[in-house]
């Protein structure tokens, strides 16, 4: 048993798009990023998540609706729906999902599919 510091953490991560798992409980993974940009539309069969903004500001786009989030703001995507994560400026992002949940979902990308269980 650890404290984790997010901002220590975060401090850590120099690039966008590439969760880094910080803790795991229950078969979950907690995980942190930084995100900048237009992430890829995909959607998770089985693995609910959950966004919760740290810093900046998120969108998660919905085919029919956005969902803007601030600071302290979380959303829960849930399995099955088809979503695309934002960010005009840099944002830095917990996530809460499944152990081994590919970002980007059902879809592989040649350079948003990040390798799972990667650890700060």
């Amino acid at each position: 048993m650890e404290k984790v510091t997010l901002a220590a953490k975060l401090a850590q991560i120099t690039d966008h798009w590439r969760p880094r798992v910080v803790g795991e409980l229950n078969g979950q993974e907690v995980k942190l990023v930084k995100v900048q940009g237009e992430f890829v539309w995909h959607r998770h069969e089985r693995e609910d998540e959950l966004f919760l903004v740290i810093r900046g500001r998120l969108r998660v786009e919905f085919r029919d609706r956005v969902v803007e989030l601030e600071p302290g703001d979380f959303l829960i995507v849930p399995h099955g729906i088809e979503h695309r994560t934002a960010a005009d400026q840099e944002a830095s992002v917990l996530i809460f999902e499944p152990a081994a949940t590919r970002n980007t979902g059902d879809v592989e990308h040649a350079t948003l599919t990040a390798p799972n269980g990667v650890r700060l």
